[in-house]
């Protein structure tokens, strides 16, 4: 039986899940990689689980936005304050200060940030610099900050323990794929993000169907590659949005609203970068009802960022490895990929130019609807565990090398949909494969079903899209169809 294997091999890593815990959690609008911590912390070893603890703990170290301005009234009346919050620490050359701010509580615009006590500084550098942004236990007291002449109020961050409850060991990792079929390998990988893979079945047959289980992994190809550019539509309620935003504090998805350059690439006033420097993927929800400042000047980032994975500000330039995820919700009567789809998407994105840059379409019409079967039940890989397994496979490079031994590329393959149905190729090895050290490792067939024609198809899509949108540039001979790539056989 499948969870008895998984309880075996990944006995330190798993967690019990079932739809009446997922409903509690999400009712405390908890995010998957927290819930499944405080399960493993409040929980015995059959997995029954200590509401009333979890409740008493989340009060105490987990507020909410709206406690904020009560715990800044405790801090200026004396008292300490210690909590589990997301932080982004930053050094401000101007006055050599390290500075802090709690985003999920507005940041320095709601007063919710300050500066950062240089024994903590000395002791976290290592983490709280090298990362973006960071979960731990902040402490926080209110004092003066007498480098001033008016000697005004701040908030000093005066002690910081991480959130970082597991010891990523990608060997270990390898070493427990080994004991799992390809088969079963799937089934692994959709529980450990909260869904039953038993409940994936053909609309037609009423059996268990791979090609939709095949379809679902594709939204975490992101998750584990550095700078893979999708687009998924989808009908309502097939549970884009959880994927993107609930699985991995490492990823941020916009949902409606106003998005500036600033905020999208870099802030030239405050000289900060925005979300592409922050984290390993930005999604776009519903990405028709979103409102871009400036669009062209935006698109014109965007496409510079896609091409060479650069950001650029009027007096810096950075490297980033964020990938571009578009969502938008598709009726039923265009679910056709030989129709203009790419209308149901914001303007921003529809420009050939910027389409191009994408690297694959996920059709989520193939992905079944959100319903109680398939919510996951049983023991399961912890979701923050595999979250951070995915991340740090993200800088692995023997995977692409593999890639590169196991396919034949024709002459004159166009530079894009190489280096796109590549770097898809390599996701797919990560996620099914992560255990392979050489070509050898993986059958040709297996190489063939679940890496390098799943990538042809996402790609393809992409390229009959362009022939729709811009046929005067794209549907011409030789721009029609994406290469021929093929398994390089040994002669």
């Amino acid at each position: 039986m499948l969870e008895g294997k998984i309880k075996d091999v990944f006995s330190e890593m798993i967690v019990l899940k079932d739809p009446k815990r997922t409903e509690f959690f999400s009712n405390l609008s908890l995010p998957s990689y927290l819930r499944d911590w405080l399960v493993m912390k409040f929980s015995d070893a059959s997995g029954v689980i200590d509401y009333d603890s979890v409740l008493r703990y989340i009060k105490q170290y987990i507020p909410g936005r709206e406690d904020f301005e009560h715990y800044k009234y405790l801090m200026v009346n004396g008292e300490t304050i210690r909590f589990l919050a997301r932080i982004r620490v930053m050094v401000d050359i101007k006055d050599g200060k390290t500075v802090f701010e709690l985003p999920d509580f507005g940041g320095t615009r709601t007063g919710a940030g300050g500066i950062v006590d240089s024994d903590v500084a000395d002791k976290w550098q290592d983490v709280l610099l090298r990362e973006s942004e960071n979960w731990g236990i902040v402490e926080l007291i209110w004092t003066k900050d007498f480098s001033t002449k008016q000697a005004k109020g701040i908030i000093k961050l005066i002690d910081y323990n991480p959130f970082c409850p597991y010891t990523i060991d990608l060997d270990y990792y390898r070493e427990a794929r080994k004991e799992f079929t390809i088969q079963e390998w799937i089934d692994v990988l959709i529980s450990a993000v909260d869904y039953n893979p038993a409940g994936y079945v053909d609309d037609i047959t009423g059996e268990i169907s791979e090609l939709k289980k095949m379809c679902f992994l594709k939204r975490l190809l992101p998750f584990v590659e550095n700078r893979i550019n999708l687009i998924e539509l989808a009908p309502k309620g097939t549970g884009k949005s959880y994927i993107y935003e609930k699985i991995s504090k490492r990823g941020w998805l916009v949902s409606g609203g106003t998005v500036s350059r600033a905020t999208l690439v870099y802030d030239n006033a405050k000289k900060t970068s925005g979300l592409l420097a922050r984290f390993d993927f930005v999604g776009f929800d519903e990405s028709q009802s979103i409102r871009f400042e400036q669009p062209s000047q935006i698109q014109a980032a965007l496409k510079h960022y896609m091409e060479f994975g650069e950001i650029k500000g009027f007096d810096a330039q950075m490297a980033a490895t964020a990938g571009i995820i578009v969502l938008g919700n598709i009726d039923a009567e265009r679910f056709d990929v030989n129709k203009n789809m790419v209308a149901e998407i914001n303007p921003i994105f529809q420009e050939s130019a910027t389409l191009d840059r994408f690297h694959g379409f996920i059709p989520g019409w193939e992905i079944p609807r959100l319903n109680q079967d398939l919510i996951a039940n049983g023991w399961a890989i912890n979701t923050e565990y595999f979250a951070e397994v995915l991340h740090a496979l993200r800088d692995e490079l023997i995977y692409s090398a593999i890639v590169d031994q196991c396919i034949h590329v024709p002459r004159k393959a166009d530079k894009r949909d190489l280096t796109a149905i590549k770097r898809i190729c390599t996701a797919f090895v990560k996620l099914l494969f992560p255990h392979a050290t050489s070509k050898e490792d993986i059958t040709k067939e297996d190489f063939l079903k679940y890496c390098l024609e799943p990538a042809k198809e996402m790609r393809q899509i992409i390229r009959t899209q362009l022939c729709i949108v811009d046929p005067k540039e794209y549907n011409v001979p030789g721009k029609q169809e994406i290469p021929d790539i093929q398994y390089a056989d040994e002669h």
